[in-house]
């Protein structure tokens, strides 16, 4: 045996073992056994004390609450009652186990049973996260401590999650730490995700809270937050709070990139362009790559935000990178038209062509016919990026009867070209685009042309090909 070394038997490990769980059960049953609180309890403090804590002194260890009375008059905001339930001198301190919530597996001297998983709450964070201001102040008048968190997070975190403005100025008035962390490592301006929350990250920064302060789990900073969840007032005070622009997440993700890669509903898209419209007006990089290479013309494409695509594009952004799995932002937008037709992929497809974007291989077109053919102007603009097609029955084959028979019109002008070349006007267009790639946006609108034929060149819609 070296020296400093001591081998254990198996059998003193054995008996090791034995003792840490008798323990570990003993000290499960002291928290079990936590001291309880009643509203008569409450009103026997009074009676038993005739001198009231100050508002300085030491507080008082937290006393688990199971009254419903108690619960009954938080929760519906009786003022009336809780200024009986919590005279002055009376424990506010107090948390609280609401029953109910989600079951859970707990394992009790050594048997394992379903049970309601408790969460820890305090009366603050009811009363904060409800917008009972009055009851509030009332708490944190009788000395409520403003920073407890008995369930890893403050009440000033449930004002803002719940977006209560004048809850959570209260609180910061009342000393609540504006960067305080919770459980999950976010501070109160990380968890302001709502458009309703404005005002509560205006009182936060007001307050001290740190504008470039940083989640722990995933280095998020609040204008991370802002541009993922698409809130352009939020942006534009973080901006000019001096937010930096540049910093990048875990995920090797600056602002713009969280902005651009967060899946967006139809209803959502004009607020995310907002968001980026600020972003690069302030100077966000348009070609900064996270670690998957992917840009924020690679995400936008992906999500088909035609504002922002259009925005990526004058601004600079390269239309043939290539993220790590090998795509450009036009397969981005080809993947995602069946799913997302209200966005106007067609808009998107059409300004990467615009922009000097690679076409799909010719021999590939059948099969993007397939997954594109409910949109039909997606495939009228991908079609008159070429001076010829060789339509065959697989093309056909491609359109099932239900959509052919919805744009009749439209794919009887596509099979027409079967037996017929291209029209003259499409081929002195092709040529033409073909001469001025890369620099058709600069230089079309300059031409002494009329508007009609200006639209033309760039791709414009008329629901049939020639």
């Amino acid at each position: 045996m070296s020296q400093g070394r001591f081998v254990f038997s198996p059998s003193a490990l054995r008996s090791l073992e034995r003792d840490k769980e008798l323990l570990e059960r003993e000290q499960s049953q002291r928290r079990l056994a936590a001291p309880a609180v009643t509203s008569y309890f409450l009103r026997k403090e009074v009676r038993e004390k005739s001198i009231a804590w100050s508002h300085g002194s030491p507080q008082r260890p937290a006393l688990i609450c199971k009254d419903l009375v108690v619960q009954n008059a938080l929760y519906t905001g009786d003022l009336e009652a809780l200024r009986q339930l919590f005279p002055k001198g009376a424990p506010v301190n107090l948390v609280i186990q609401p029953e109910g919530g989600d079951m859970i597996w707990v394992n009790k001297g050594g048997l394992w049973s379903l049970a309601y998983e408790q969460e820890l709450t305090t009366p603050l964070h009811i009363t904060a996260g409800r917008g009972f201001t009055e009851c509030l102040r009332l708490l944190l008048l009788r000395g409520a401590n403003v920073d407890l968190a008995p369930g890893g997070t403050t009440a000033l975190h449930e004002a803002c999650e719940e977006c209560q403005g004048e809850c959570a100025k209260l609180l910061l008035s009342y000393g609540a730490n504006a960067n305080a962390v919770n459980e999950d490592g976010l501070m109160p301006l990380h968890v302001c995700t709502e458009l309703e929350s404005i005002e509560c990250a205006k009182h936060l920064l007001q307050f001290g809270a740190a504008v470039n302060g940083r989640s722990l789990e995933e280095d998020d900073s609040p204008l991370h937050v802002a541009c993922r969840h698409g809130l352009p007032d939020h942006v534009s005070l973080y901006l000019r709070y001096g937010a930096h622009l540049e910093h990048h997440n875990d995920e090797g993700k600056s602002p713009l990139n969280a902005a651009c890669s967060q899946p967006q509903e139809k209803a959502t898209l004009g607020r995310y362009y907002q968001v980026c419209q600020q972003l690069v007006e302030a100077g966000a990089k348009v070609g900064t790559e996270d670690l998957q290479h992917q840009t924020p013309l690679h995400m936008s494409c992906k999500n088909v935000n035609p504002d922002v695509v259009d925005l990526m594009l004058k601004n600079g952004a390269h239309v043939n990178d290539m993220c790590y799995g090998g795509n450009a932002p036009m397969h981005n937008v080809l993947k995602e038209v069946a799913y997302k037709p209200e966005h106007e992929p067609e808009r998107v497809v059409q300004a990467l062509l615009n922009y000097g974007s690679i076409r799909v291989w010719p021999g590939a077109l059948p099969q993007v016919l397939k997954y594109c053919c409910t949109s039909p102007r997606v495939i009228e603009v991908l079609l008159n990026a070429y001076d010829r097609l060789k339509i065959t029955e697989a093309w056909v084959e491609a359109v099932p009867p239900e959509v052919f028979k919805q744009h009749q019109g439209f794919y009887e002008s596509v099979f027409a070209l079967t037996q017929t070349p291209r029209s003259l006007q499409h081929l002195a267009r092709f040529k033409l685009r073909n001469y001025l790639e890369g620099r058709l946006t600069k230089v079309v609108p300059k031409l002494d042309l009329p508007n009609f034929l200006k639209k033309y060149l760039l791709l414009d819609f008329r629901d049939y090909v020639h």
